[in-house]
């Protein structure tokens, strides 16, 4: 069985040089506009999370769950080695895949036909390491183009009908340690993206760019670290701007036409403890999440969860919008397990609501003010035991949410972790992953983890009540997803793939693959037939599987 999908796959990969651009060519792909990303059509997936909101939730219910045990595979393709953490786009019947290596390919959806391919090519001059086996999160469709992020801090945008480059534009200075490891958003016509690789000392800091999408030229770039001599450039104490590093923003954001603002969210200060980069104020605007103008980058308003965060438990991830009781809200977890809610017209704090996985501080529920308990606040030379360890009780992997259950599925991996921070030279030029103040003695499953290392949970976003959870006996690397077929999609990294009831968490359909689920699974539809395409990854089994209905069950 096993030598069946690696041929399988070996024959999808040698097509991938044999099929030429002509395939798409004669394919009809309307372009997409700021309406169509605002209200996609249900058969297609435009957007990392498909809508705007981050929900990552599709309204098809062909599959359901009455009939998704019947589920059987369509077709499989494979994508290049390395770290692949991909989310397909579908439009009009083909799919777009980001790809290790600042790759893309084009196949068709309904059979993974190739149409094209589109691999960047080194240039004169190009630094070899820029050119990591990690691939892009996520791309973005606006207009006839797609848009890759590359590792080198450049944003391209290709020819969603050829593959052809229509323009490649320079954001920043990859030898200064800049690059992407997400994708842009499409913001009322406004390319947005933020900028990661910001640990270095260096005369210059984190930002998020908007852009044009038909030039790639810069629209407005703002910076997400406060600067000496402006609006709370004192929450970094007297530190020079060259030794005011992190406040990444590598996560895609979310937007809402009807605020007419922009979510991104910024991660921790480096280096990671406060004892490390020698200051102790709220380090502005790391860890915080950014409401911005699309059209001019000014910041409308932010909030800042972790006022001078201290353990690299960050809260950059997705931000998830979702109207309460005539309340426009903002959601978001971060690697602490608290689910926080803001308004998101105003940025106020609304709610907090925490697994109890965390050790490290707490939470005022009125006012949403967080206080580090003293025992935990780290000193040089000193071992700290805490909870959860730096993956965080959770990552990358998205939640995902289902507007019938009112719920969110999260994916979850409680931990904690011994070791000890220590002091650091600072020294401009330095790359502080070469020493990050932190000398490890091993993590460990969190106490009330029950022996299992991972879960993805029901979480209830009025009460904070977990309605149901699933344990597993390995930790999920996959974000989750549900479905108009009352279904919510998750995964282990045993290489198991599970389709539970959104409403009571049994799992309705199981199988292993020749990989882990590792990446962004999505659902869309073509000729009134629905499918799931399932990334998997492991550096060399590295594949897209496509699940559907046998032609007699579908409605």
């Amino acid at each position: 069985m096993r030598a069946h999908w690696y041929r399988w796959l070996l024959a999808s990969w040698m097509i991938v040089f044999l099929a030429g651009a002509a395939m798409a060519q004669d394919r009809a792909l309307t372009p997409v506009t700021d309406a169509m990303l605002h209200d996609p059509d249900p058969a297609d997936w435009l957007n990392w999370r498909r809508t705007l909101n981050g929900w990552g939730y599709s309204p098809l219910d062909q599959i359901d769950t009455t009939n998704v045990h019947r589920l059987q595979l369509a077709w499989a393709w494979a994508l290049g080695a390395g770290n692949s953490q991909p989310t397909p786009l579908v439009h009009d019947g083909v799919m777009f895949i980001p790809n290790t290596g600042n790759g893309m390919q084009a196949v068709d959806a309904v059979t993974g036909d190739a149409f094209w391919r589109y691999t960047r090519p080194e240039r004169p001059g190009r630094n070899l390491d820029a050119l990591p086996t990690r691939g892009s999160r996520s791309i973005a469709i606006y207009g006839d183009k797609v848009y890759l992020s590359t590792s080198d801090a450049h944003i391209v945008a290709i020819d969603v009908r050829t593959g052809d480059l229509v323009w490649d534009q320079t954001v920043a200075d990859r030898s200064l340690g800049y690059r992407y490891t997400s994708g842009p958003i499409v913001a009322n016509g406004t390319i947005v993206a933020g900028m990661t690789g910001c640990q270095n000392y260096k005369n210059d800091v984190c930002f998020i760019t908007g852009h044009d999408p038909d030039t790639g030229a810069e629209r407005w770039r703002t910076s997400t670290v406060a600067q000496p001599g402006e609006l709370g450039g004192d929450t970094w104490g007297d530190l020079p701007l060259q030794f005011r590093a992190g406040a990444d923003s590598w996560i895609p954001g979310s937007f809402d036409p009807e605020t007419g603002l922009v979510y991104l969210s910024t991660s921790q200060p480096k280096p990671w403890a406060r004892v490390s980069r020698k200051t102790d104020g709220d380090a502005l605007y790391s860890n915080s999440v950014l409401a911005l103008d699309p059209a001019t980058g000014a910041l409308e308003w932010y909030y800042q969860f972790v006022p001078g965060e201290t353990h690299d438990l960050d809260e950059v991830f997705e931000s998830i919008l979702i109207d309460r009781d005539g309340q426009r809200s903002l959601f978001k977890m971060g690697k602490l397990g608290i689910l926080w809610e803001l308004d998101r017209t105003t940025g106020a704090f609304v709610a907090a609501h925490d697994l109890g996985y965390q050790n490290v501080l707490d939470v005022d529920p009125q006012t949403g003010e967080t206080t580090y308990r003293p025992e935990m606040i780290p000193r040089a030379g000193v071992e700290l035991d805490f909870c959860p360890n730096f993956g965080g009780v959770r990552n990358w992997y998205s939640s995902a949410y289902h507007p019938k259950t009112r719920a969110l599925y999260i994916p979850i991996h409680p931990t904690c972790v011994r070791g000890t921070f220590t002091e650091l030279e600072q020294m401009v030029g330095n790359n502080y992953y070469a020493n990050r103040g932190w000398q490890g003695r091993g993590s460990r499953v969190h106490p009330n983890s029950e022996g299992y290392p991972g879960h993805l949970i029901a979480m209830n976003v009025d009460s904070g009540e977990i309605l149901w959870r699933h344990a597993m006996r390995t930790r999920p690397r996959a974000a989750a997803l549900t479905t108009g077929g009352g279904l919510v999609v998750g995964s282990d990294t045993d290489r198991h793939l599970f389709i539970h009831d959104a409403a009571s968490g049994t799992v309705l359909f199981q199988t292993r693959l020749p990989g882990s689920v590792q990446g962004f699974p999505i659902t869309y539809a073509v000729n009134e037939r629905q499918y799931l395409a399932i990334p998997v990854g492991g550096n060399r089994t590295n594949a897209i599987y496509t699940f559907t209905l046998p032609k007699e069950t579908g409605r």
